[in-house]
C-alpha cells in the first residue's frame, strides 16, 4: 500500500483517537475537487472548493467516517444544451480498517469484497476515494436547465424555449412525390374504387 501525504488536503491523521473505540473527532475542510470528479455530461471542476465535513469514530475494526460532501457541479442540460450549474450534496459513510485487522481477514479470508476494503495506511485515511464514490453517484444522470426544458427543435436545432410557436410544416413522406404531379395536392388523398 502507497505511503500517504498527511500534508494532502484529503488525507486526515486518526492519531488523536488512540484506537480507543467510542473515541470522536470532527473534521471539516474546504478542498480543491481533484479530477474525474463527475461524467463527460456534469462533473464538480477540477480545483473547484469541496466544503467536507464528516466525524471519525473509532470502532473495533478501524475508523468509521461518515458525513457529507457539498459542492457544485457544472455541465450542459441534456435537453438544450445550455450551461447548468447545480448543488450537489453527497453523504459519505466508509469505514476504514486497521492494517492488522486487515491482514488478519485476508489471511482467513473472511472478505468477500476484498477490494472494498478501505485500510488506514500508518494512522492516516485518505478520503479522495471515498469523496469520489459519493459525489459521482450522487450527480444528475440527465441534467436538465429547468424542468420543463422544451429543448431543441428535432429538425432545424432552433432553442424551443426562445421561440416557443417555432413549427415545421411537414409533408408525409409517403405522399411528398405527388406534390410534383399537375394538380396533386399533398394534403387531400382520394380513394378510388376499380
Amino acid at each position: 500500500m502507497p505511503r500517504l501525504d498527511p500534508r494532502a488536503p484529503l488525507v486526515i491523521d486518526t492519531r488523536d483517537l488512540r484506537r480507543q473505540p467510542g473515541s470522536l473527532q470532527e473534521v471539516r475542510r474546504q478542498v480543491e475537487a481533484p479530477e474525474e470528479l463527475g461524467t463527460d455530461i456534469i462533473a464538480v471542476p477540477a480545483g473547484s472548493p469541496v466544503d467536507v465535513a464528516v466525524r471519525l469514530e473509532s470502532v473495533s475494526e478501524g475508523v468509521l467516517v461518515s458525513g457529507t460532501a457539498r459542492a457544485t457541479a457544472s455541465g450542459a442540460c441534456v435537453r438544450c444544451l445550455e450551461p447548468v450549474s447545480l448543488p450537489v450534496e453527497a453523504a459519505i459513510q466508509e469505514l476504514f480498517v486497521y492494517a492488522d485487522r486487515a491482514a488478519h481477514h485476508h489471511e482467513v479470508g473472511a472478505d468477500e469484497d476484498e477490494d472494498e476494503v478501505r485500510e488506514l495506511v500508518d494512522d492516516l485515511i485518505d478520503l479522495q476515494p471515498v469523496l469520489r464514490d459519493a459525489v459521482v453517484p450522487a450527480l444528475p444522470f440527465q441534467p436538465v436547465c429547468r424542468a420543463d426544458c422544451p429543448g431543441l427543435c428535432s429538425d432545424c436545432g432552433v432553442a424551443l424555449a426562445d421561440d416557443p410557436d417555432h413549427r415545421h410544416d411537414r409533408i408525409d413522406p409517403r405522399w411528398a412525390a405527388l406534390g410534383g404531379l399537375p394538380g396533386a395536392s399533398t394534403h387531400e388523398t382520394r380513394e378510388t374504387r376499380t
